[in-house]
């Protein structure tokens, strides 16, 4: 099995500069303004635009409403501190590196929709 995300967004171009600059994402196949492929190693995240979806879609929400509560997204990275030192470097507003009560190290952001993401270390250190 393998988990494949997707994310509908107000507006795709800042969610995939957000993805990419800031996690290190690339785009995989072609891309247009309704859906693009974003891969990091086994990662998988698809960006779709939110208006795309019929109005009586089940993910639609309105403009301002809050999207993805509930959801967290953890995306576990080899080298925690180079995945932090290029976040950092983004002016991204996001927590410091720290070290979790099981034994993870990682920091937190918030994507431009609101999409919760933590970016964890692999292995305990």
């Amino acid at each position: 099995m393998q988990l494949r995300l997707e994310l509908f967004v107000e507006a795709p171009e800042q969610s995939l500069s957000f993805y990419r600059r800031i996690l290190g994402f690339e785009i995989q196949g072609p891309t247009n303004a309704d859906y693009t492929l974003l891969t990091n190693d086994d990662a998988v995240i698809a960006i779709n635009r939110r208006s795309a979806l019929s109005s009586d879609h089940p993910l639609r929400i309105e403009t301002g409403e809050k999207v993805g509560l509930g959801v967290e997204i953890v995306l576990s990275v080899t080298d925690i501190e180079g995945a932090y030192r290029k976040a950092k470097e983004s002016g991204w507003p996001l927590t410091d590196l720290a070290l979790q009560p099981w034994g993870l190290r990682d920091f937190r952001l918030i994507d431009p929709d609101g999409y919760y993401v933590r970016v964890t270390s692999r292995h305990t250190s």
